[in-house]
């Protein structure tokens, strides 16, 4: 079984503009920072990223997941939302209306005001683009929600979810389901108003496929059919995604299966440094990390 969100690592052309917004205004904080080992970038099937500098970031409250950054040149026209693959890095916040007015103005741009869910009304939640064109979405679990999800233990907690896009959310469902045996939720149509904009289609009318994959620790997976007009995402031959390029899991144990971009091998980056890890690409081109402290 695929267990909890750990770490998601995302692709910046400035890291140290990206450490000083995260900094300041999400209250996150520093625990590492290096150079790419050529072990780990081979085993995220990206050797042309060896040697680059990355940092790893943790909410105020020192719970054991982090954002990881690493640096790599700009991909030209690529834009957060409209590409299949890891799309959107969600934080839990324990206020998303006093979060808004502090991010007037900064390296965060606003693209999604703090709205409740649709029928959930104890969820409310507002998206951003970061100093790195990076898709966040910021939100609030209240009490009766009747999903089993983290709580913020600081004003800007922890990622609790990841958001994948592909053409076909029944491919997506199918993998998770082979692959790791968690079951994900029947897909329904529901409008992502976000997902919506960021692809000029009318933000009311037009409905998305949205499926949940459950994993431990409060965390999960949302699955998204992307409309038509999205592609694959552009990507350097040998090099990193640019935008969310990993997301990370924990899990009981790691075996020697074929489908790994390469063997297990100790972990040189947080947050379970020298643990066992491994690489797997997923049905929308996504790439898993695996990782197991056994």
């Amino acid at each position: 079984m695929l267990g909890a969100i750990r770490a998601v690592t995302t692709t910046v052309p400035d890291l140290g503009a990206v450490e000083q917004a995260y900094t300041s205004y999400l209250d996150y904080r520093t625990i590492a920072r290096g150079a790419l080992d050529e072990a780990t970038a081979r085993s995220w099937n990206a050797p042309a990223a060896a040697g680059s500098r990355w940092i790893a970031m943790q909410p105020a409250s020192g719970e054991a997941t982090c954002l990881r950054f690493v640096e790599r040149p700009a991909t030209e026209g690529y834009r957060a939302l409209t590409t299949h693959g890891w799309n959107a890095t969600e934080l839990t916040v324990q206020d998303v209306d006093a979060l808004a007015p502090r991010l007037a103005g900064s390296p965060f741009e606003i693209i999604g005001a703090p709205a409740d869910l649709d029928g959930l009304p104890m969820i409310r939640a507002m998206q951003v683009l970061g100093p790195a064109g990076e898709c966040l979405y910021l939100t609030r679990i209240g009490a009766g929600s009747g999903f089993d999800l983290a709580r913020a233990l600081s004003p800007v907690g922890r990622v609790f979810i990841a958001v994948v896009g592909g053409p076909d959310i029944e491919a997506l469902r199918r993998f998770y389901q082979a692959r790791f045996g968690n079951p994900p939720s029947p897909a329904t149509d529901l409008r992502i108003r976000v997902l919506s904009r960021a692809n000029f289609l009318p933000v009311e009318t037009t409905r998305h496929g949205l499926a949940v994959l459950p994993l431990a620790d409060g965390t999960l997976f949302e699955l998204d059919r992307y409309p038509a007009g999205c592609t694959a995402r552009p990507c350097g031959d040998g090099d990193l995604a640019p935008g969310m390029a990993i997301v990370t899991c924990e899990v009981d144990a790691i075996g020697d299966d074929d489908d790994f971009i390469a063997p297990p091998a100790a972990s040189s980056l947080p947050p379970f440094a020298g643990a066992r890890r491994a690489t797997l690409r997923g049905a929308a081109g996504e790439l898993i990390e695996l990782v197991a402290r056994e």
